[in-house]
């Protein structure tokens, strides 16, 4: 049960590193900080960013190796529609007349970042 545990807390820690990267990366291009893991009943908004005047939902994944498939292909279509479904609710409470488009962030194993625009 003990190693059970670590094994969990290693990989939050290394979905938690995945996001910060990420999150300097957007910086980095230029993007502003709203919000950071936006959490509700739909699901999490990973990372709330404004890119100029649009309003960008980006969803973070990591994967270690591709065997399983890769970072970018575990954003499926039911994953897509709880982070829509997450969105809506977030507007709900931050009404926004902003342009919203949807990003992918994807961090593979070997430290390549894919960023996916307009993703979904």
């Amino acid at each position: 049960m003990l190693n059970k545990i670590k094994a969990k807390a290693a990989h939050l820690i290394r979905g938690e590193n995945a996001e910060e990267q990420a999150y300097r990366f957007l910086l980095a291009k230029g993007l502003e900080p709203v919000c950071r893991n936006f959490r509700c009943k739909q699901g999490e908004l990973d990372l709330i960013m404004l890119d100029k005047q649009t309003l960008v939902i980006i969803e973070v994944r990591f994967r270690k190796s591709d065997k399983y498939g890769s970072a970018l292909e575990s954003v499926t279509q039911k994953k897509q529609s709880r982070i829509i479904a997450a969105t809506h609710h977030y507007l709900s409470a931050d009404k926004t007349d902003r342009p919203i488009r949807f990003d992918v962030i994807a961090i593979s194993g070997n430290g390549t970042i894919d960023w996916i625009q307009n993703a979904f």
